[in-house]
Parts: structure tokens; C-alpha cells; sequence
């Protein structure tokens, strides 16, 4: 018998959380963002639930050569754009679409040999500083580009640094998309802004021909704590769950796991989960992580292991060997555990925990 362990896929969320997006921007073309094996969810699980989008955006060409093995024939967009001049083939073969954001990259496609014609997504730097051409650079980079004989379209596009904040002013969302209504007033061509949290945030107040839906199509708020999920109408995509193994009766004054970190103040019953650092939970999540047993919430207890952690059984009066653990996600009695609580606990955003499951863990897909 497998260890008790999974990762469960929800294929309707996944399309309950695509059409939260047609809803909120129905003018926009949507592009499902699936990198890092979407989210973590496995690219060939998402697939079906995200075919109805408009296109996809991801990382990696392979990534976007699974996706064309899959049977998809829309646009696939290359996030980060071509990391050499090779890349350049693929994109060709493959028909990707792909984000310059750099001078080297368009000195590559400059360079390129053979007559192709790429649809490009320029990227301008508008106060986040990680990609893209500074607004005193972009006219120019546009002009060369729009001059070029390997381009056939060219996207504007930003990304925005503080959607999911409190900051709508000049430090904001408002100073990022006047810089870049600013920079490209006269030209012409569609542009790509908002991400989830400008999507669910800012519908009315920014015009984006195409969105990049990302953290909210797998069943992450991206403001929490201002938003939940349930908020924003969003449902859990990733169920992490496994069962108790065995079952301890402490006294007072014993302690639970490796340094001792918990210590019972009284007699109390706890679980030992199939579950630990090695499955993508996190050893840094401490005592009192919210965790759901037959559906009733608790918390775990102690310092998280390799391969188990612990859990309060006070709450949970029928709780025996092989009772129900969700560590995220939604239990079989319907009870929903949202990911984004549990990564508050833990210090860290729902993004790393999805992204975190590791291989060992089986997943399977349930609608």
C-alpha cells in the first residue's frame, strides 16, 4: 500500500477560477499563466480546465512544448523571453510568442538568419526593476523594433509591483500605469498589464487587451489577508492530504518531537501525520498552523519532521489510525482549509507551498 499522502487536483475549481476572470475583465483576452509546471498543479493536470483561455504564459520552451503536444494550436507566451540566440528556432518551429526586455535580446533577433516573423511583447520597466526598458529607453527600443523584418506584432506590456497593496497613489499602482500610459501615448499596438490582483482588484480602472491570470486561478487570494479566497469567489485548486498513523496520550509536562519545542501543559491526545518537510510542507511552519482532522480544524504541535508532523487531537473526538489530515486545501466532508492561511503560519505566501510539493507525493485529479 502507497504511503497516504496526496496531492489532489480539483479540476472544476480550476475552471470556476478561469471564469472568475471572464467575469471580472470580460473585454480582455486571458492568458493562464502555468509556469513552474503550473504552479506546482503539473501542467498536464491543468490543461483541460484551462483550454478555454486565450492563450498561455509560462517560462520555459519545453514547457511550452508540452503544451503543443497537449493539442494546443493558441498562443503561448514566453514570460521571460529567450535566453540565446538558439531559442530564436523554437520560437519559430513552435510558434511562441515571447517577451524582449533586454537590449541583448534584441540584438538577437536582429541577428537572426532566417526569415521568421515573431509577435513580441515589449517590456517596459515602469517602477518594478526586475525586466524591462526604462521609460526613457522604450520609444526608442519600440522604434527599432517596429522597424525590424523578424517582427510581426508588437504587445506593450508592465507588470505592476503593488496591485495586491493598499498603495493606490503615487508609490502605487497609480504612478506605474501613469508612466506607462505616458511613455506609450501615439503608439500603436495591444497592451498586457494586469496580473491577478490588478484583475480582481482594478477591473474598471485599467484597460489590458490581454490579463495574465496567475496565483488566482489555483485558489490563492493575492492580497490576503485584505481578501480570501472566498472573497474574491476563487476556490481551492490543491487539496495536500494524508492520514494519522498513530496516536499518542501525553501527560503534562512531555514534550512532542525533535528540541523539544512543544511541551503539553496538561494530558491531550495528538496525531502523527504522514507528512513532512520531504513531502513540500514546511519545517519553519511552528506550532499552531492550522491543519483540518475529519474536517474539524486544528493545529499542529511540535517542530515538522521529514517525513511526519504532529497534530492537537483535543477538537477531534473520533479521530483514530487512518482518519483524514488536510494539511491545505478541502477535506471529503467539504470543510475548506484555505492554502493562503496555512502560509501565513508559516511565514511565507500560498505561491511556495503549491510550487513546493515534492515528487514523492502522489497527485491525482478530481473534479
Amino acid at each position: 500500500m502507497p504511503r497516504p499522502i496526496t496531492a489532489v487536483i480539483h479540476t472544476q475549481a480550476l475552471c470556476q477560477n478561469l471564469e472568475v476572470i471572464r467575469q471580472s475583465v470580460p473585454e480582455s483576452k486571458v492568458f493562464a499563466v502555468v509556469k513552474a509546471n503550473a504552479y506546482g498543479h503539473g501542467i498536464e493536470r491543468v490543461y483541460e480546465s484551462f483550454k478555454t483561455a486565450d492563450g498561455f504564459a509560462l517560462l520555459d520552451i519545453d514547457e511550452a512544448k508540452l503544451l503543443r503536444a497537449l493539442g494546443w494550436t493558441g498562443p503561448i507566451l514566453l514570460l521571460e523571453g529567450i535566453f540565446s540566440p538558439q531559442d530564436l528556432f523554437d520560437c519559430a518551429q513552435y510558434q511562441l510568442s515571447f517577451t524582449v526586455h533586454s537590449e541583448q535580446q534584441v540584438v538577437w533577433l536582429e541577428q537572426h538568419q532566417y526569415p521568421a516573423q515573431f509577435d513580441i511583447f515589449l517590456k517596459m520597466n515602469s517602477g518594478m526593476n526586475r525586466l524591462g526598458f526604462k521609460p526613457q529607453q522604450y520609444r526608442e527600443i519600440w522604434r527599432q523594433l517596429s522597424q525590424s523584418a523578424h517582427v510581426a506584432t508588437i504587445t506593450h506590456m508592465m507588470h505592476f509591483s503593488d496591485a495586491d497593496g493598499d498603495r493606490f497613489g503615487d508609490q502605487g499602482i497609480d504612478y506605474q500605469l501613469t508612466e506607462f500610459e505616458t511613455t506609450i501615448q501615439g503608439l500603436p499596438g495591444e497592451r498586457s498589464v494586469s496580473n491577478s490582483a490588478a484583475i480582481l482588484r482594478y477591473p474598471h480602472q485599467i484597460q489590458s487587451d490581454y490579463v495574465r491570470g496567475g496565483i488566482m486561478l489555483y485558489g490563492s487570494s493575492p492580497d490576503y489577508p485584505g481578501h480570501s479566497i472566498q472573497d474574491w469567489g476563487l476556490a481551492p485548486t490543491m487539496s495536500l492530504r494524508s492520514e494519522i498513523i498513530a496516536i499518542q496520550r501525553l501527560n503534562a509536562n512531555e514534550s512532542v518531537g525533535y528540541g523539544s519545542s512543544f511541551v503539553a501543559g496538561q494530558a491531550m491526545t495528538i496525531g502523527i501525520v504522514a507528512c513532512g518537510y520531504a513531502d513540500g510542507y514546511q519545517r519553519i511552519s511552528p506550532t499552531g498552523t492550522p491543519v483540518l482532522v475529519n474536517g474539524i480544524r486544528t493545529q499542529t504541535i511540535g517542530r515538522v519532521s521529514m517525513d511526519m508532523l504532529a497534530v492537537d487531537l483535543t477538537p477531534v473526538t473520533d479521530a483514530e489510525v487512518g482518519s483524514e489530515v488536510v494539511l491545505w486545501g478541502k477535506s471529503r466532508t467539504g470543510t475548506v482549509l484555505a492554502i493562503d492561511e496555512v502560509a501565513a503560519a508559516s511565514g511565507t505566501v500560498g505561491y511556495e507551498l503549491m510550487c513546493g510539493v515534492t515528487a514523492r507525493v502522489t497527485f491525482i485529479n478530481q473534479q
